[in-house]
Formats: C-alpha cells, structure tokens, sequence
C-alpha cells in the first residue's frame, strides 16, 4: 500500500423509498471526517463519452490520505453499521479505490 492519496468512487442507485438512503447520509460524513477523509463531488446525471455506460443513478467522489485510511474508514464498525441503512435505502453498483500517481520528479 502507498502513503499517496486515494479516491473512492460510488455508484449507487437509491430506492424509491429513500429513507434509509437519508439516514445513511445523514451519518455519512462524521465518519469520513474522523479518517481523514474529503468530499469532492457526487453526481445525479452523469455525461457519459464512451465505452460502456456506466449504470444509472449517483455517482460520489471523495479522498482519503491514504490506502490505509480508506481502508480503515470502510472497516470501521460503524461505518459499516451506518452502511446497513445504505444496504436498505440503494443499490450499490460499484464501490472502487483509484489511487494517485506519484509525483514526477
């Protein structure tokens, strides 16, 4: 694992009933902050180019310092209790780390 930053990608379609969806936002970012962790963006209606179409629905962006700390954030217990309500309010396409390049020299 690197010490440079990571992003994670999510996308993810909430149900027609949001609820859960809501409360899992609504928990979402005391958690991010305490690992470290940076909302970028999320998007409702993405503009896809080319290749195959990503699936419908949200797509979020955020960063972690590290491979470590995004891993840490999603193991902790209670982001993974919080994401039961995620589980129950959206479908998750994808969940995926994109790591940064080093820095040219």
């Amino acid at each position: 694992m690197s010490d440079l930053p990571v992003y994670v990608i999510a996308n993810l379609v909430p149900h027609e009933d949001a609820s859960g969806y809501r409360t899992y936002e609504k928990g979402f970012f005391p958690i991010l902050k305490k690992h470290g962790g940076t909302f970028i963006t999320y998007d409702d209606n993405i503009k896809h180019l080319e290749g195959s179409e990503p699936r419908p629905g949200r797509i979020i962006i955020f960063q972690f310092p590290s491979e470590a700390i995004a891993q840490a954030w999603y193991d902790d217990p209670e982001y993974q209790a919080l994401s039961e309500h995620r589980r129950a309010g959206a479908e998750l396409k994808s969940l995926t780390i994109v790591h940064s390049l080093p820095p040219r020299k």
